[in-house]
């Protein structure tokens, strides 16, 4: 989790005020007592009221909590923050694990206007822990993949339309809009509705 709060710390500096701001309503949001400090029970009622499932388990939240004293301060919850605005929010779908660092994607799936990529830990993939998954399954890593997408959108895509995807690709838009730009030009700007992944 190292990684992904020197990550947050990095993205939550380079925000505009306004974008700080929010930052700031989003912390008093979970800060329910106004104690400047979110508790676990603070942490879940938010993210009930949120309806997000996805990161309701409690190791998470201690992942959170760096210098593990029962609470996330303001810093710590801008890792929060960020893994919610920028759909960092990705688990392992073999062993559930967070995916904070690098991790492979499903290369077929990345490119179908899927919901997921179906994304898998390092050491899921070394371990060839993905049997589940379809047989010819072919997977990069993330900073491949996202190098190679923008490889092959320069190749293929008509100039029109290389540029949106490249202008997305420049803003740094959350994965999920990232893949669904790629599937319009790939697919001619129709969805694939057959996509066999499913959501975290």
């Amino acid at each position: 989790m190292e990684e992904i709060h020197r990550t947050a710390e990095a993205y939550y500096e380079n925000l505009s005020v306004e974008k700080k701001r929010k930052a700031k309503r989003f912390f008093d949001e979970l800060d329910k007592d106004g104690d400047e400090r979110i508790n676990l029970d603070e942490y879940m009622e938010f993210l009930k009221n949120d309806k997000n499932t996805v990161l309701t388990d409690p190791r998470f939240f201690n992942n959170l909590d760096m210098n593990s004293d029962g609470s996330l301060d303001y810093n710590e919850a801008i890792v929060l923050f960020y893994i919610m605005q920028s759909g960092r929010a990705l688990f392992c779908k073999s062993c559930d694990t967070f995916l904070a660092g690098a991790y492979f994607s499903c290369s077929q799936c990345f490119f179908k206007d899927s919901i997921s990529s179906y994304e898998i830990c390092c050491d899921c993939y070394a371990g060839k822990k993905f049997t589940d998954h379809h047989s010819d399954a072919i997977f990069f890593d993330n900073y491949t993949l996202l190098l190679q997408s923008r490889r092959m959108v320069q190749a293929v895509a008509p100039t029109k339309k290389r540029e949106k995807v490249l202008q997305i690709i420049k803003q740094g838009l959350q994965l999920a809009s990232f893949t669904g730009a790629l599937g319009c030009i790939f697919n001619g700007g129709a969805g694939d509705d057959d996509a066999n992944c499913s959501i975290m």
